[in-house]
């Protein structure tokens, strides 16, 4: 049995005529009997009630058409949802990206493209996690484009570097260190912290440091994200270390001055090597090349 065969069928069952159905396929007459009989064999089951040219569904006919009517039906918009993924100038491309670019990063790419493209109808699909959560999702092909920080013994995963996010301190505005005229890292030792948590991509390269300053955190509260971090420091309990974001500007914290940056963490675009992507993600994925190396 095969797709031609039922819907052939599902024509003659409206028709009821050979000769018109076979016109309406452009096939010949004697093709659309032998595709009729073929199916009629493989069911081991007569469908038609013939009389000469005219047709008529039997009982049995009756009881297969809305199986077939459905099947197709389902075929057909599955089609029709294909055909708008491959689209160059439609389709939804699923992002994901790590919580700090959330605000201003990604949301700025977005505009960009969209206003780049104001005739195609796009539409986006957007998860924020830590960079070893939207790894292991684009790894599943949960997405086509993840935006994360480095992430090594991935050989699967492509990165091209797109942007520096610089890493700052932060305090409440009432913290004793606010009324220094700079601050170094080695400065917050004897005082809380409050950390990003051991899933995050930018908990290493803290622990990094910290050993380097020769200081051993006090670790008040851990959290997965910046809106968590920027509030509990707000709440006075602990120093914050963490992306240099737009959100800052909405809580009562004090960014803390320092003679040289203390670090700069680098953003990636990740895609799964190797792996199809959609005409519109190509383009996106192009539109993101040839807008890299920004600061954020």
């Amino acid at each position: 049995m095969n797709l031609k065969q039922l819907q052939y069928f599902r024509l003659l069952a409206k028709t009821e005529h050979f000769t018109r159905t076979a016109s309406q396929l452009f096939i010949t007459q004697p093709s659309l009997s032998q595709a009729i009989s073929e199916l009629e064999k493989e069911l081991g089951v007569k469908l038609f009630e013939r009389k000469g040219r005219n047709v008529k569904l039997n009982k049995f006919g009756q009881s297969f058409l809305p199986y077939v009517e459905k099947g197709l039906t389902e075929i057909e918009k599955g089609e029709r949802n294909l055909q708008k993924l491959i689209s160059t100038t439609s389709g939804v491309i699923d992002l994901a990206f790590i919580y700090s670019l959330g605000t201003n990063f990604v949301p700025s790419l977005i505009q960009q493209f969209v206003n780049e493209n104001s005739n195609a109808e796009i539409a986006f699909s957007c998860y924020q996690g830590t960079t070893q959560m939207v790894i292991k999702g684009l790894k599943e092909e949960n997405y086509d484009i993840a935006f994360c920080t480095n992430i090594e013994n991935e050989p699967d995963i492509e990165l091209l570097p797109l942007a520096k996010q610089e890493i700052v301190l932060i305090t409440n505005k009432n913290h004793p260190l606010t009324e220094r005229e700079f601050v170094e890292l080695k400065d917050i030792a004897g005082y809380k912290l409050v950390c990003f948590n051991k899933n995050s991509g930018l908990r290493p390269i803290l622990d990094k440091l910290f050993a380097g300053a020769g200081i051993v955190p006090e670790i008040s509260c851990e959290v997965a994200e910046d809106n968590a971090l920027i509030g509990l420091v707000e709440a006075n309990q602990g120093i914050g270390i963490l992306p240099l974001v737009s959100t800052l500007n909405y809580f009562d914290i004090k960014i803390l001055p320092t003679k040289e940056p203390i670090y700069q963490q680098s953003i990636y675009m990740a895609v799964r090597k190797n792996r199809y992507l959609p005409p519109i993600v190509q383009q996106f994925r192009e539109f993101i090349i040839e807008n890299n190396n920004q600061q954020i």
